[in-house]
């Protein structure tokens, strides 16, 4: 589908193709997912205007996703959490840069204080209510004919300023080469567990409503793990040390490789980039996963593939298996669960996702 045409609501119009040196800024401050699902629209932009000057702004903890990124000039990081006199000060020196166009692909408090302080000459946001007046053109989020990818969305706001193409043209997602220090400690585990298949298990959750369950993910890892020449690696935050300890407990330490909290975004990637399968939730390393050719397995709850599936232009589509059970109460927004007991998720059973696994471990 392509995306939906942008609605003006001031005059300044799309930006000229033929405007030299154009400064943009993007703003997405967060998550993993979110900030990897802009690179597409990244590569558009770029692609368009080559000689534009475009910088990222980003919340810190996420910059390693998009500095070194081609297409980008510069990328702006920013702390989490900010007091009111840095944020001002902040704001004036967004302003001072004088932008010809900022993109706000966030979309929250802070993108819109920025927006509205920022000084950009052209404005193109969401149509989000209650914020549409900050920009002067809008891109709807919701399609007219059914789900639009979230990176679809993204892309509409390059689509606002003039810069033609459809769907088929939306590139794959893109994250920075590995330095070479990063290449290296990947390789120095990948050949230290000197396994034929190498299997990354995501066993983290961005909150309840994605996570599968602690004994869910050591039933699965334990059948993983009994397949010849398998060893499991297990990936997250290091607020799942505690998960990963009872799994590697229990699968043993011969057949996983805990590394919660141990490794960068980067690193995850290319870990990912030379495994025979990912296997994990709607989550921020599924989309990294999705930035390389590996299987994944991916099993989703509240939200639907159809938003936020992987997105893998060029990929052959039999290396990516999406399990989900057809629920009314899906899509929700994870605020509150209708059925107090994660039944989207969580009656997706390991056996289940084991079979899917197979196909691609055989």
């Amino acid at each position: 589908m392509t995306p939906a045409a942008p609605r003006r609501s001031e005059p300044p119009g799309p930006l000229p193709a033929s405007a030299p040196f154009p400064k943009i800024l993007l703003i997405r401050f967060r998550r993993i997912g979110d900030i990897i699902l802009t690179t597409p629209a990244l590569a558009l932009l770029k692609r368009r205007l080559p000689n534009a000057r475009v910088t990222y702004l980003v919340e810190e903890p996420y910059r390693r996703l998009v500095e070194g990124n081609p297409d980008l000039d510069r990328v702006l990081a920013v702390p989490p959490r900010q007091t009111r006199r840095a944020f001002v000060r902040f704001l004036r020196e967004v302003r001072r840069e004088r932008y010809d166009v900022l993109l706000d692909m966030h979309g929250g408090p802070r993108a819109a204080w920025t927006t509205l302080a920022g000084g950009a000459r052209l404005k193109v946001g969401h149509g989000i209510k209650h914020k549409s007046f900050l920009y002067d053109l809008t891109v709807p989020r919701k399609g007219t004919e059914g789900p639009i990818h979230s990176v679809e969305t993204h892309a509409g706001l390059v689509l606002a300023l003039g810069i033609e193409f459809g769907k088929d043209d939306i590139p794959p997602l893109s994250l920075p080469p590995a330095r070479p220090e990063e290449t290296a400690r990947v390789e120095d585990i990948v050949a230290a567990a000197a396994a034929a298949k190498l299997v990354v298990v995501h066993i983290g959750a961005g909150n309840d409503f994605r996570d599968w369950g602690a004994e869910r993910l050591a039933a699965l890892t334990i059948k993983l793990g009994d397949v010849a020449g398998v060893r499991v690696a297990l990936i997250g935050g290091a607020g799942d040390r505690g998960r990963e300890a009872e799994i590697v407990r229990r699968l043993s330490e011969t057949r996983s490789i805990p590394l919660a909290g141990r490794l960068n975004l980067i690193e995850i990637r290319e870990l990912i980039a030379r495994a025979a399968l990912f296997v994990g939730p709607d989550s921020g390393p599924m989309h990294i996963a999705a930035s390389t050719a590996t299987p994944i397995v991916a099993y989703f709850g509240p939200t639907l593939p159809a938003h936020f599936g992987p997105w893998r232009p060029g990929v052959d589509p039999a290396k990516t298996v999406i399990l989900q059970k057809d629920l009314t109460c899906r899509p929700c927004r994870q605020r509150e669960c209708v059925t107090a007991d994660f039944s989207c998720l969580r009656a997706i059973t390991p056996d289940e996702v084991f079979a899917a696994c197979r196909l691609f471990l055989l």
